[in-house]
């Protein structure tokens, strides 16, 4: 037995003395208490992202919205959830005054945690695929982060956790933890601020809500909600080309893997994520890469605002829906997301030199969606 673990001498009268450690730290929990603060005072200032309308011929009955979290001052959807993860890192007492935090990210949720952690003072790093987009490299380091670029995107974990280790840092695993640290019960999370967008239309209670998966933490989210609150609405996840959400999903396997990245950052895993909630989800859809971009370039022209890419999956998906809407001669209401900003992506999705670097033609998708929103014909 170890002098640490030797039984308590006995007081006298034979009774054992009560053990007792006290590592409160007053400092500590002061800058923990102010760090808090700051997060919250985050939220507090933010007003919620606006709720957009994708013009379909009225005739149809049906009305289909984008959440445009494209607003939020770190400009993606992942600001919401790197306000949640640092939350709950506070709070569980995983992140410390002068430590780093380290996120393994293909670059959105890498910008608004780098925002995050220059907010209440710690050193922060972005373990990302090198090819992340030299615009998203660029805000991180503009938030005082650094980015730690590896070759192979699947090693984006252990590297993480290396660095972590080696800096007494906390490794914030957005993978693991994004349904954990978001409160799917309301709060304002991005189901509760879309049904109450909602309250005053025509079709309040959507048939559809469409999203896409990266860490899997926002469709989880948004399925517990509608479960939660006992709404008939359905949930889609759209995925993208080399990913394996959708064929873990289909097989019930939760080992499938795939040995590439995706094309359309900030969605789509070599790996089932901790966070993905495969029994939560209600339908998938496999998108092609030309696809999702023909419908981000749509969007632009039907909306004037250019989007990333994996808006253009959702929206994609969306639109499909629509379509069997139409078919069914139903009406109602469909809601997908604006992720992110296009003005991230110029050198990819609205570049036609890196579509034909990729060998991507969007022609046959763009003709497609032409015709269907002129006919009301889905035919893809």
């Amino acid at each position: 037995m170890t002098a640490s673990a030797q039984p308590p001498a006995a007081a006298p009268g034979g009774a054992l003395p009560t053990l007792d450690v006290d590592r409160s730290d007053p400092a500590a929990r002061a800058w923990l208490k102010e760090a808090v603060r700051k997060v919250q005072a985050d939220a507090n200032r933010t007003a919620d992202t606006h709720l957009l309308r994708f013009p379909l011929p009225e005739r149809w009955g049906i009305d289909l919205y984008l959440k445009d979290e494209s607003t939020h001052p770190t400009g993606s959807l992942k600001h919401r959830l790197a306000r949640s993860l640092f939350l709950y890192g506070l709070c569980n007492g995983w992140i410390r005054p002068g430590k780093p935090v380290i996120e393994a990210s293909s670059g959105s949720t890498a910008v608004s945690e780098a925002y995050f952690a220059d907010l209440i003072g710690v050193p922060f790093i972005a373990v990302m695929p090198r090819t992340t987009s030299s615009e998203k490299t660029r805000l991180i380091e503009f938030h005082g982060g650094t980015c730690h670029l590896v070759d192979d995107p699947r090693t984006v974990y252990e590297v993480s956790a290396r660095l972590a280790e080696e800096t007494g840092g906390h490794y914030m695993d957005q993978f693991t933890y994004a349904e954990r640290a978001t409160d799917w019960r309301g709060n304002n999370n991005i189901a509760e601020s879309i049904y109450t967008q909602l309250r005053l239309e025509r079709f309040p209670e959507p048939a559809w809500i469409v999203a896409t998966a990266g860490t899997g933490g926002t469709s989880a989210t948004i399925a517990r909600y509608v479960r939660y609150l006992q709404y008939d609405t359905r949930v889609c996840v759209a995925d993208p080309e080399n990913s394996c959400f959708f064929a873990g999903w289909e097989s019930g396997d939760p080992d499938v893997t795939i040995d590439r990245g995706s094309r359309i950052e900030g969605i789509g895993r070599p790996r089932m994520e901790p966070s993905f909630l495969p029994a939560a989800i209600d339908r998938m859809m496999k998108v092609p890469d030309a696809a999702t971009v023909a419908a981000v370039r749509a969007l632009e022209r039907a909306i004037g605002r250019r989007a990333g890419g994996s808006t253009g999956t959702g929206l994609w998906s969306a639109l499909r829906i629509v379509g069997e809407m139409v078919a069914e001669g139903s009406t109602g209401s469909v809601v997908t997301l604006i992720c992110d900003p296009g003005d991230r992506y110029l050198d990819k999705y609205y570049s036609d030199d890196w579509l034909a670097g990729q060998g991507l033609d969007t022609g046959p998708y763009a003709a497609h969606l032409d015709a269907f929103l002129a006919t009301g014909r889905w035919t893809c």
